[in-house]
């Protein structure tokens, strides 16, 4: 797709940015290059999600046009701010568990280090979460993250998402090694039990509603379990 292109969604309303309360998910352009260099440059921000730090501009430029250019990936901007500050995707059959299946789609989102500790992730991914089960007619929505990647995994937690499975010695090409990587799912069902309670609006982790309960963590974790079990 290229910089600025609007699409048709199954509903027929075309989608070229959402909103949350503090931020603006837009299309990539290829002005963008400069904020993204200077977020994806960092150590600490990609290679935990399994790709090198950028080296150059122009290889951001590369990465905007080349892989920025999903149908469903935006650039997390604040409101105010028109600068991109990470990325958020919904990838349309390209998940291993999804192959041929259209009403399925995987969830994948970085966010530069300046950004971290506001609580952007989780609001973006909410908004992106309700757009693929509203706008784009998804009934699940898959998303994963690598064996140590404990801030991904709190988000995951944080939006509702359930541990589904994990694989040993997976792949990661573009830093020529292999991790362990966990996946995670949440269907529509469930997130139309939990998308209006004030655990999912607040984003609270299975951690934090066992410590405000009487419940523990595993009660906590088999409750949400429970919910979707029969529907994966």
């Amino acid at each position: 797709m290229e910089s600025g292109q609007v699409y048709e969604a199954g509903n027929g309303k075309e989608y070229d940015m959402l909103e949350t309360e503090r931020l603006l998910l837009r299309k990539w352009t290829e002005e963008d290059a400069d904020s993204l260099f200077e977020y994806a440059k960092d150590p600490e921000v990609g290679p935990i999600a399994g790709w090198p730090p950028h080296r150059s501009r122009e290889e951001s430029l590369d990465v905007i046009r080349n892989v920025l250019n999903g149908r469903e990936c935006y650039a997390i901007c604040e409101k105010g701010n028109p600068k991109a500050i990470g990325a958020i995707e919904l990838i349309l059959n390209r998940h291993n568990d999804t192959e041929n299946h259209d009403e399925e789609c995987e969830l994948g989102y970085w966010l530069g280090k300046p950004f971290w500790g506001r609580g952007y992730m989780p609001e973006a991914a909410r908004e992106m979460i309700r757009h693929g089960f509203e706008d784009l007619g998804m009934n699940t929505i898959w998303c994963g993250y690598y064996e140590g990647n404990q801030k991904s995994k709190r988000v995951q937690e944080k939006v509702g998402f359930v541990y589904h499975h994990t694989c040993e010695n997976v792949p990661v090409p573009l830093l020529k090694e292999v991790r362990t990587g966990h996946t995670n799912v949440m269907t529509k069902a469930h997130w139309e039990e939990i998308k209006e309670s004030k655990i999912y609006k607040n984003g609270l982790s299975a951690e934090q509603i066992a410590s405000a309960t009487d419940k523990s963590l595993e009660e906590v974790t088999e409750i949400i379990a429970g919910k979707i079990s029969a529907q994966v």
